[in-house]
């Protein structure tokens, strides 16, 4: 990145001549001058020093007139540590630019340039090579291809296009165009681009990245693939110290071997924090063999505990949704160990044609199937039995209820238990069998534990005295239908997953 500083020196070689300070070196064979083109031409083993500045070639001309400067075969340019090969150069001072072809190189200490021509600048400072150029760093095996290239050596800045290729230890960076800060060891690319390196790929259209600590702001359809995870989404921010990840926009995250699908508008994630966070339209999809469990909310917080098992806590507006039960709360948490999900403020849990609230409810899952709820505070489970305004009722401090294949089939009820239901009544004429429901059960006590088949009730058991009612189904007490704080809420239920998967993506 250096070699302006040997450039400037060569290309001024018209001051030097006009001025008479060239000193050839011993060895120099012969010099010539015609008068009438004013050229001086230097042939045979041509060698001089200006000012420090050594040069060797087979030959040169100097067109005094138009101060022109051409050099022929074997080229060497050296200074310091600075040294320039070529086949053949030209310079105008005039214009303030030179041309170098065949087999160039430009190198110091550390770093090497190689192409078949370059073309210099001296006003600007500028060089470029049009036909393929290779840059190489010999201390930290950096490597630049591409086909075109232009440097500003005095800033540090380089532009590349075509076909570039960054190489650097186990980093690769392909792309279409990409400019090189080197002081802040920071690459721009503008154009499809693939960055990868032992343990991650990256793929974006636009973005910036430094090389030496692998950091990377990357913009429009990034994609990041990992061993076990693929993430997608507009614009990211990465670190592969303690691989920090933050995403945004159209967020979607595959974690294989924790069988999850993230989806979101916002990600963000790092190895050495246990905890991770998904926000604006979060979704968890938990894939399992059975089924799957969706958990949407408005943030997402997932976190690893000691044991290193997996928490997902969900905030305002939680929706859950498996093809057989359902649920909606203003917060939960879910341990997927256990299988276990618990919701707060103000809760909802269908399942089948049953709705049971509480003030908490815990859920309890085998594969995404739903096995038994606890609910504690207010207890209610009520069962819709009819096309009209018949429900099956439950209601108490607490609700243990058990199911079968998601549909409930067992609740034992304590604290002022009460139960509201409409028996059936099987009656058979001339062989067909049909059934109607006889009246209203009514059924106050301690405890009930109440068996249930799709919905209706087979078979209570009571504990103490209980209070019971019955009214035949023309002489229902309207006072008697529904059991405190009665609420039915068929419009709250989720109803399709792929919903909340469109709202995430839109």
């Amino acid at each position: 990145m250096r070699f302006s500083l040997l450039l400037g020196f060569v290309f001024a070689l018209n001051v030097f001549l006009s001025q008479g300070k060239l000193e050839l070196l011993p060895g120099s064979e012969k010099i010539y001058f015609n008068k009438a083109t004013q050229t001086h031409r230097l042939v045979g083993t041509v060698s001089f020093i200006y000012q420090g500045n050594t040069m060797y070639c087979d030959s040169a001309h100097y067109r005094e007139r138009d101060k022109i400067v051409r050099a022929y075969g074997k080229v060497h340019i050296t200074k310091d540590d600075v040294n320039l090969y070529c086949d053949s150069l030209v310079y105008s001072g005039s214009t303030k630019i030179a041309r170098l072809w065949g087999h160039v190189k430009v190198r110091d200490s550390a770093y090497k340039l190689s192409s078949d021509s370059l073309e210099y600048n001296a006003k600007t400072g500028r060089a470029i090579y049009r036909n393929q150029g290779k840059i190489e760093n010999s201390t930290n095996k950096e490597v630049i291809t591409s086909k075109l290239g232009y440097f500003y050596p005095n800033t540090g800045t380089c532009f590349f296009s075509g076909k570039v290729k960054y190489k650097k230890q186990d980093l690769t960076m392909t792309t279409d165009t990409l400019q090189y800060v080197y002081e802040k060891q920071t690459t721009y690319f503008h154009g499809p681009t693939t960055i990868k390196n032992d343990s991650i790929e990256i793929q974006c259209e636009k973005g910036q990245y430094r090389v030496d600590v692998q950091e990377g702001l990357l913009r429009k359809n990034v994609f990041i693939k990992q061993k076990d995870r693929t993430i997608y989404c507009d614009t990211a921010l990465y670190k592969e110290t303690h691989q920090l990840f933050t995403g945004n926009g159209h967020v979607r995250i595959y974690e294989n071997n924790q069988h999850l699908i993230l989806l979101g508008d916002y990600f963000h994630t790092q190895n050495n924090v246990s905890q991770s966070t998904l926000a604006g339209h979060a979704l968890v999809i938990e894939t399992k063999q059975k089924d799957s469990l969706f958990l949407h909310a408005d943030t997402i917080r997932m976190e690893k505990d000691s044991l290193d098992e997996r928490n997902i806590f969900g905030y305002n507006a939680v929706n859950i949704y498996t093809k057989k039960a359902q649920a909606v709360c203003d917060s939960a948490h879910y341990s997927s160990k256990i299988g276990r999900i618990d919701l707060f403020q103000d809760p909802i849990l269908w399942a089948q044609n049953g709705e049971l609230k509480g003030d908490s409810i815990g859920v309890f899952l085998a594969d995404s199937v739903l096995e038994k709820a606890q609910i504690l505070g207010n207890a209610t489970a009520i069962m819709k039995v009819d096309t009209g305004s018949c429900f099956n009722q439950l209601s108490g401090k607490r609700i243990d209820a058990w199911f079968n294949d998601s549909v409930l089939t067992k609740a034992k009820v304590s604290g002022q238990a009460w139960t509201i239901f409409y028996p059936l009544e099987d009656q058979k004429k001339d062989s067909t069998l049909t059934r109607t429901r006889k009246g209203l059960n009514r059924l106050y006590a301690s405890a009930l534990i109440v068996y249930l088949d799709s919905g209706e009730v087979s078979k209570i058991t009571f504990f103490d005295k209980p209070d019971g009612v019955f009214f035949p189904m023309d002489q229902i007490d309207d006072k008697e239908r529904y059991i405190r704080n009665f609420s039915w809420n068929p419009m709250l239920r989720p109803r399709n997953p792929y919903a909340m998967v469109h709202d995430a993506l839109d």
